[in-house]
């Protein structure tokens, strides 16, 4: 969550591939992985198109995982691992990174915090050098860890309590959907979670997650898998991996009756809903044709709810949403997440109105299905779509390496366009008929504060 601060280097590829069901039409993604002994996944996607490359630093540890009674640590600590190491001071990465026309970024999401970089080729060494140095420690100073309490906190004021709806449609609609605490906390973070964290709360998460055997490097670009490996080798290989701490059991099922809240915000100018089913699990059968139900649905403004809601019935001024929205694709999720929407309704609407018109959408395609032509458009758009997040040789390594990550498998990559093929009208109606039931949807209404009345003079004294 951290702002790129830097010019753009755009390390890309332009693919022109159409997308093709046959197999022997369909472009194949290059991916080569190796395990060090450390455990550190190496993956690699060999591309001489462009002299750069992207790299991607996934550890498998995000707000789900950081501790209970400190939320927002995560991000935090994404924070504090760009404040510099002994060997590294602070200001290190923008040199190294910057001044070969690089970029740099991160971000914190549920399941996963990623560091992506791209840059010349050249600087592929140096920056791997500064990811293993980062690895092994960070600069454990009191003063570091205020300056970045301060900055998280003011992220939260800009991001969150300063703009109208304040990502409610997260925090307000994951609270409200989910029982445990790993799935429901705010993962921004609370003032009091965030002033009470400490140096030792800072040195046990490095130490418990921030290592080889949880985390998953991705190069994508013009090097070939043995230059990196053996860079891999070189720079990580004598980092010790240490014991990784027991998972705690995230799973959730299926909600079985309606939630609902209200809430009143006073920037907001219009009413807001935020509304969220429970998803199916991660590499589920059900996963894939929940992704092409939800770009059905909410992908794009040719979607059934943005035709029918806010153009058709012209309730809603706007719609958007996903599954693992707004936090990720319907892809790059561990444990429970939801299909959500954020819309603004007008006035005249009422919230019932609102989600009686949804429930229509959703029994036409529980009822008739979708025809042929249709869901090859769907499809079609989400193929293109994802390819097209493959041509940027930081996006490929970042995506290679959070598929790793969370599917274990980066090849992904590759299967999951004939998997999108692959789902059925019959497939459509079977999620829409088990997820999007009224039992398992959870509803957050935001309501304008209202005015207050405009003063009057009394009348003069006759």
């Amino acid at each position: 969550m951290r702002v790129l601060r830097m010019a753009a280097l755009v390390a890309g590829l332009g693919l022109a591939l159409a997308a093709q069901a046959a197999d022997t039409d369909t472009w194949k993604l290059p991916v080569a992985v190796k395990k060090l002994d450390n455990g550190l996944t190496v993956v690699v996607s060999e591309d001489h198109s462009s002299p750069t490359v992207g790299i991607s630093m996934v550890y498998h540890v995000g707000m789900r995982l950081e501790p209970q009674n400190r939320t927002g640590f995560a991000h935090l600590f994404e924070h504090l691992m760009f404040e510099g190491t002994p060997d590294a001071p602070k200001g290190t990465f923008e040199r190294v990174i910057q001044g070969g026309g690089g970029v740099f970024n991160g971000s914190t999401r549920a399941d996963y915090t990623n560091y992506v970089a791209s840059a010349p080729s050249s600087a592929l060494a140096p920056i791997l050098w500064l990811e293993a140095d980062r690895m092994k420690s960070l600069d454990f100073s009191a003063k570091n860890l205020a300056n970045q309490q301060n900055v998280v906190k003011e992220e939260i004021r800009v991001n969150v309590k300063n703009q109208p709806y304040g990502l409610f449609y997260w925090t307000s609609l994951n609270a409200l959907a989910f029982d445990k605490w790993a799935n429901k906390h705010d993962g921004y973070g609370s003032f009091k979670d965030l002033d009470h964290a400490s140096i030792e709360d800072v040195k046990a998460f490095h130490d418990s997650f921030y290592q080889p055997a949880n985390a998953v490097l991705g190069i994508a670009g013009d090097v070939t898998p043995e230059q990196a490996f053996t860079l891999a080798q070189q720079y990580f290989g004598k980092i010790p991996a240490r014991a990784l701490p027991e998972r705690p059991d995230v799973s959730e099922p299926l909600n079985t009756k309606p939630r609902h809240a209200e809430e009143t915000d006073a920037l907001a100018k219009v009413p807001a809903l935020a509304i969220g089913w429970k998803m199916p699990p991660r590499g589920s059968a059900d996963q894939v044709p929940m992704m092409v139900l939800s770009q059905l649905l909410v992908g794009d403004d040719a979607s059934r709810f943005y035709q029918g809601l806010v153009k058709g019935r012209q309730l809603l001024l706007s719609v958007r949403g996903g599954v693992n929205f707004p936090l990720g694709a319907g892809s790059d999720y561990a444990g429970p997440t939801l299909l959500g929407l954020f819309a603004l309704y007008k006035p005249n609407a009422t919230p019932d109105q609102v989600l009686g018109a949804i429930d229509q959408e959703i029994a036409k395609v529980v009822d008739q299905g979708v025809d042929e032509a249709t869901l090859a458009g769907v499809k079609t758009k989400m193929l293109s779509d994802w390819y097209g997040g493959l041509e940027d040789f930081l996006d490929r390594a970042d995506t290679l390496a959070k598929l790793q990550t969370l599917w274990g498998d980066a090849n992904v990559a590759n299967r999951m366009p004939g998997w999108i093929e692959a789902v059925t009208a019959d497939d459509i109606k079977r999620v829409a008929r088990t997820y999007l039931t009224d039992a398992n949807r959870n509803v957050v209404v935001r309501r304008p504060v209202a005015a207050p009345a405009a003063a009057t003079d009394p009348a003069p004294a006759k």
